[in-house]
């Protein structure tokens, strides 16, 4: 939890660890299971006409990964964490998946001024960029990282999918979420649900304009952001 770790920055919780992990490192969210279905109806669609490649930040357990690569054939996907546990829990899914456009996780730090991806072995330039229940777990400076790596590396026609609870102009959508708010500042203050408005002047600030918000189950929603002017 936002301490540091071999010199490097571990950011956010770790996903499935009080779960029952698998001997071999699989590990097992429970979040995965609410609303895996809900994510891949909404991407499976977009991505039903495009082919590439898909960079996931913050990959968690891997499980999103393997599912979401399984049934978007068409796609390469790029999984990345920075958790240790989870690159050992997202290579253990890969392998046991065998799912042959799932490529094996690579280190990122998305709040760092240049991702590096040409010296991780990773393409330039994404169809999507995909990040489920980060940006709220992670200090203001993930957020402001994921944007500028996105404005950098998303290909024209891509976009930026960041799925989680958010306020909307100032306002929660639902007392459970103004509680969970709470909750997250009460563990660090750097975390917090992040608002929309906020998020959409970021999006602006690095030549990304809000495409369209996608409301999901139990007070989630799926923001969308696209290039201003795609190259």
């Amino acid at each position: 939890m936002a301490d540091e770790k071999a010199g490097k920055p571990e950011y956010t919780v770790e996903f499935g660890r009080n779960a029952g992990a698998h001997a071999d490192g699989r590990l097992d969210a429970a979040a995965f299971h609410r609303n895996r279905e809900a994510i891949a109806d909404k991407l499976v669609n977009f991505l039903a006409d495009h082919t590439g490649d898909v960079l996931e930040i913050g990959s968690g357990t891997g499980q999103h990964a393997v599912d979401l690569a399984r049934r978007i054939p068409a796609v390469t996907w790029w999984p990345t964490d920075l958790n240790e546990a989870h690159l050992h829990s997202i290579e253990a899914w890969r392998i046991h998946s065998g799912v042959p456009n799932l490529n094996p996780p690579i280190s990122l730090d998305a709040s760092a001024p240049d991702w590096q991806l040409a010296e991780r072995g990773l393409p330039e330039s994404f169809t999507v960029i995909f990040c489920a229940n980060v940006i709220h777990i992670s200090p203001w400076r993930v957020a402001e990282g994921l944007f500028a790596g996105a404005s950098r590396h998303l290909r024209s026609g891509g976009q930026l999918w960041l799925y989680g609870p958010f306020r909307r102009d100032g306002q929660h959508t639902a007392p459970s979420n103004a509680a969970f708010d709470e909750s997250l500042r009460s563990q660090n203050p750097e975390w917090g649900v992040r608002d929309t408005a906020d998020l959409k002047k970021l999006g602006a600030a690095n030549g990304l304009r809000h495409a369209e918000l996608i409301e999901m189950p139990s007070n989630n929603a799926i923001l969308a952001f696209e290039p201003i002017n795609p190259a």
